[in-house]
């Protein structure tokens, strides 16, 4: 029986059975199935080698995250561009403006009322240094978070000295002590009030995330008038030096006429890297994490550490340019 059958198997493979491995799918690579892709991915994410770290900026780098329009991915924006500078071997600070602290959840660092805050920070009762938490996902990244006695800031710093200031003066070298962050990333509200002023003139840079949607450019006019007015009364050094597609769809074509609309209006600002919409970077902040942290392997952490690899590297040619 035994003969007869190895016999029959022989004729139907034509003789091939010794090309048939005993263990199943013998051959094939993980990484050619999508889970096995994804989990490779995440493995390269997780521990990156040193020979993938980014350059270094010759000095800090401060960014400011604006867009007054709510819904368009600016604090998701904020802590995923972070957390994807600091996986790849950067120091980097997010300072949360915003009093719902929607980046401070993100990045897992408590941030309740009484907590060391940008509150405090802005009234002068602290030193930032005195304020700034490590995040628990990774080592390299830290948050000064928000409380929610940041809603009343506005009224209160209306009767300060150079209330447009506060945060600039508040996150000098000296004011941070002994800590070297590589980048600085601020987080706005959703508005064009002093919190957001505040924000412009303490950065050099402004990213604007811009949703790939009806109404894309609508309130970014407002935006940009808002930042000449502060280059010309408070911060020359002030410009858009990036804007990031967010929520892109490329099943739709109305993706990529707003895609093009926004090259078209921002030229060589804009990255070319795009954020895809993806389930997995709008569960991330239900679990306090970045989608970085939740999801490595997702193409939405691929995405972000993209747009963050080619932020690192205009920061870098910039600089030979200087030089």
């Amino acid at each position: 029986m035994t003969g007869g059958s190895e016999s029959a198997v022989s004729r139907e493979t034509g003789g091939a059975e010794d090309d048939f491995s005993p263990v199943p799918f013998d051959g094939f690579s993980t990484v050619d199935t999508p889970i096995g892709a994804a989990a490779h991915r995440a493995t390269q994410v997780l521990h990156p080698s040193d020979a993938n770290a980014l350059p270094k900026p010759r000095e800090r780098r401060v960014f400011t995250i604006a867009n007054q329009k709510g819904g368009v991915g600016k604090t998701t924006t904020a802590v995923n561009i972070a957390s994807a500078l600091a996986v790849q071997g950067l120091s980097v600070l997010v300072v949360d403006l915003d009093p719902q602290g929607n980046a401070s959840t993100a990045l897992g660092v408590p941030h309740y009322s009484g907590v060391p805050s940008s509150y405090e920070i802005l009234l002068g009762e602290i030193n930032a240094a005195e304020a700034v938490q490590q995040s628990p996902h990774n080592e390299r990244l830290f948050c000064i978070p928000a409380t929610i006695d940041l809603a009343g800031a506005e009224i209160e710093l209306v009767s300060m000295v150079a209330r447009e200031n506060r945060l600039r003066n508040a996150l000098t070298k000296e004011a941070l002590g002994d800590r070297e962050f590589d980048y600085v990333i601020i987080d706005c509200p959703p508005s064009l009030g002093l919190l957001t002023v505040n924000a412009l003139v303490a950065a050099k840079e402004v990213l604007i995330p811009i949703q790939c949607e009806y109404y894309a450019l609508e309130g970014v006019g407002q935006l940009l008038r808002n930042i000449e007015l502060v280059q010309s009364h408070l911060n020359p050094e002030l410009h858009v030096s990036t804007v990031l597609l967010t929520m892109y769809d490329g099943r739709t074509k109305l993706a990529d006429q707003v895609a093009a609309e926004v090259r078209a209006h921002f030229g060589s600002a804009v990255l070319r890297s795009v954020i895809p919409r993806s389930v997995k970077v709008s569960e991330a902040p239900g679990y306090g994490m970045t989608v970085l942290d939740y999801d490595p392997g997702s193409r939405g952490a691929m995405s972000y550490l993209d747009a963050g690899r080619e932020l690192a590297a205009r920061g870098a040619h910039e600089n030979q340019g200087n030089g």
